[in-house]
């Protein structure tokens, strides 16, 4: 009898082996070259799962490892995925044979995350055609300059905040990822809403439009794990049914635009901010949009207004405290332009503060918020690598693009540790391998909210930058260390920074 019972167990965990290893040899077959270290079952991700390392780390240590190859077989637990080390590839994929690889495979399930689902960055076909083309009705240039309107009201209210805090003191330490955010978020409630998102009020914290964003963004315990299961286990998702966005927040943007909306349906007055965009777009198209599409787009606008603009602006400003001439530097243009328009902050102002523009694309060089992509596969298509490496990519299969990888590349910068806003400048940047910067994407599906992410940015640093001196507070960890699983890069310890007045 014990003899049965342990040729069954044996037989069973044979079994199980062999199912948790039965795609192993699909990159082999294929001849492509493939990553060391494969685990039954988990594929190369069981460091990632176990978040002993963050997916970044990972996929940068596969880069480094296959130097010399175009692309490299992974297996993400027991599917195949493809990563592409070639700006060619990365070209290939993104734009020119773009109809192959029109997706981005990001599985948001519609049932867990109705109002996620909506957002450009997941949808596809026809559905992404028609988001794509509203969020890009609202941030063209005639428009950025209306919505430029609501942003130089919080950056009025965003500088007495930070006088209140230097008042009586020398200087103040702030953690620029919480300053920031509070900033971001204060332009989406009037940028987006036309209404105080409380955010430099601190006794109003629990009702600010700051708190909707720990709630999605915070490294908690549930949030790390919704992240995980969404960009790595989706199917396991199906079994905890974890939201990204809680449902508390996905009631609250509903009820908000629905409102508002309403409002703006019946009273017909001109307003500086994205809603009355979307009911001027509703009227030119003759249809009114219903409020799931509406708050979708609105829940967009917060997301990429607020979280990534926010960590984009903690990274500049950690670099500027870190690297004082270039700080300096700044300050001058920033100064210089802003004499020319009479000390007020304009549309053609920002654009001509090319400086700022350095600045700006070298700190997302070194940390870009997107630090991936991943593709999918729609039509079977060849990739031709310069090694002569062939794979005949077959529909379904995911295509990882790794950005930050890319961005430190000695292969494409020169000294790439190291913080030089010179390679950005109008003599060097045309030489810069394009296809190796990719801080917003590339081709068709390129950020439609970068132009207004950069508008509030530079506005936001041009207030810092004519009053306020930064300076690196011992309490920033560096080298900074990131949070694994979490869906923004987040320094371990935050990033301390003192201000001064000038």
């Amino acid at each position: 009898m014990t003899v049965v019972l342990v040729s069954l167990i044996l037989g069973a965990l044979i079994a199980l082996y062999f199912y948790l290893t039965r795609n192993y040899k699909y990159w082999q077959k294929r001849r492509i070259p493939c990553a060391n270290g494969v685990l039954p079952g988990f594929g190369h991700m069981f460091s990632v799962f176990c978040m002993k390392t963050d997916f970044v780390n990972f996929i940068c240590k596969i880069y480094k490892d296959n130097k010399g190859h175009s692309m490299v077989g992974i297996y993400d637990f027991m599917s195949p995925l493809l990563m592409i080390r070639e700006p060619e590839l990365v070209k290939t994929v993104l734009q020119t044979d773009f109809s192959s690889f029109s997706e981005n495979a990001i599985p948001i399930d519609p049932e867990l995350d109705p109002l996620t689902a909506t957002n450009p960055f997941v949808l596809s076909g026809e559905k992404w055609l028609n988001s794509r083309k509203r969020l890009s009705y609202a941030f063209s240039s005639m428009r950025l300059k209306i919505l430029l309107k609501s942003v130089n009201q919080v950056c009025m209210a965003f500088e007495n905040y930070i006088d209140k805090k230097l008042s009586n003191v020398e200087k103040v330490e702030f953690e620029l990822k919480n300053l920031f955010s509070k900033y971001t978020a204060q332009v989406v409630a009037g940028a987006g809403f036309g209404i105080d998102g409380y955010c430099f009020d601190d006794e109003k914290k629990d009702i600010s439009f700051t708190k909707i964003g720990k709630d999605i963004f915070e490294p908690t315990l549930r949030n790390k794990l919704a992240f995980t299961l969404m960009f790595f286990i989706p199917s396991l998702n199906k079994i905890f049914k974890i939201s990204i966005v809680p449902k508390h927040i996905d009631h609250f943007f509903r009820t908000l635009v629905a409102d508002l909306m309403e409002q703006r349906r019946r009273e017909k007055i001109p307003r500086n901010d994205f809603l009355h965009l979307m009911v001027e777009l509703e009227r030119a198209e003759g249809d009114k949009f219903d409020t799931e599409t509406i708050a979708g787009h609105a829940l967009s606008f917060y997301v990429d207004g607020t979280e990534s603009s926010g960590s984009t602006m903690s990274f500049i400003c950690f670099y500027l405290a870190s690297n004082r001439e270039v700080q300096e530097k700044l300050r001058e243009e920033v100064l210089s332009v802003l004499r020319r328009y009479n000390g007020e902050i304009t549309y053609e102002g920002l654009k001509e503060m090319t400086y700022m523009d350095q600045v700006f694309n070298e700190s997302l060089r070194l940390l870009p918020t997107a630090t991936f992509l991943k593709k999918r596969c729609t039509e079977e298509f060849e990739l031709k690598g310069s090694d002569g490496i062939v794979c005949r990519v077959q529909p379904g299969t995911e295509i990882l693009i790794p950005v930050q990888a890319l961005h430190k590349d000695p292969q494409y910068w020169d000294h790439p540790e190291e913080y030089d806003p010179e390679r950005f400048n109008p003599e060097r940047k045309h030489s810069n391998e394009r296809f190796a910067y990719l801080p917003f994407g590339e081709g068709p599906r390129i950020c439609v909210g970068m132009r207004m992410a950069q508008l509030q940015i530079k506005a936001g640093l041009a207030i810092i930058l004519r009053k306020y001196r930064m300076d690196l507070s011992p309490r920033t960890q560096v080298p900074l260390k990131m949070i694994p699983s979490t869906f923004l890069p987040t320094p371990k310890g935050g990033l301390w920074v003192y201000f001064r007045q000038l």
